[in-house]
């Protein structure tokens, strides 16, 4: 697991005055507001963050250190990172997105299916990626019936995929 966490993403300029739109990642959108100073991915750069009025897809927000809009959208698609210790505890059940990437996927009987490369989600819940050796990648839905047990300890996921699913 990483020190640090993606909570969300600017998406361009709001404004003239160097406010940024900014898309929450959080499963209370305005949470992403309490868990700064954010970071790059790299972790080259901070920001502060305070945010504004909630706006369509997220919201506007002034980010410390950016003044005008040219600052405000050269930062367009950077993806914003948290210290994991200063998000909440997720219950047993629940697991965030970049604890599940890199594990390895087992079928039922203990036979390797491949490895998380991503979690997905387009509307309808969340999809593991699988990347499969020698096969491409796989979608594999996230839910009990078909994800029985997440081992974060043991670095694997036990999947009982659907017949046919993974063929």
């Amino acid at each position: 697991m990483s020190d640090r966490v993606c909570v969300g993403a600017i998406a361009g300029a709001f404004g003239v005055r160097g406010e940024v739109r900014l898309k929450s990642f959080c499963a209370e959108a305005e949470a992403i507001g309490q868990y700064g100073p954010l970071y790059s991915e790299d972790g080259t750069r901070s920001f502060t963050i305070s945010l504004g009025k909630p706006i369509p897809n997220g919201f506007s927000a002034r980010l410390g250190g950016v003044s005008d809009r040219d600052q405000a959208e050269a930062l367009r698609g950077l993806r914003l990172y948290a210290d994991r210790s200063k998000l909440p505890a997720l219950p047993d059940d629940e697991y965030y997105h970049a604890d599940l990437i890199g594990l390895t996927v087992l079928d039922t009987g203990g036979a390797e299916l491949g490895r998380v490369s991503s979690v997905q989600n387009h509307g309808a819940g969340d999809l593991l990626e699988i990347q499969r050796p020698g096969k491409g990648s796989a979608l594999l839905p996230f839910t009990l019936a078909v994800v029985p047990t997440v081992d974060l300890a043991s670095g694997r996921i036990i999947a009982d995929p659907p017949e046919g699913l993974l063929e």
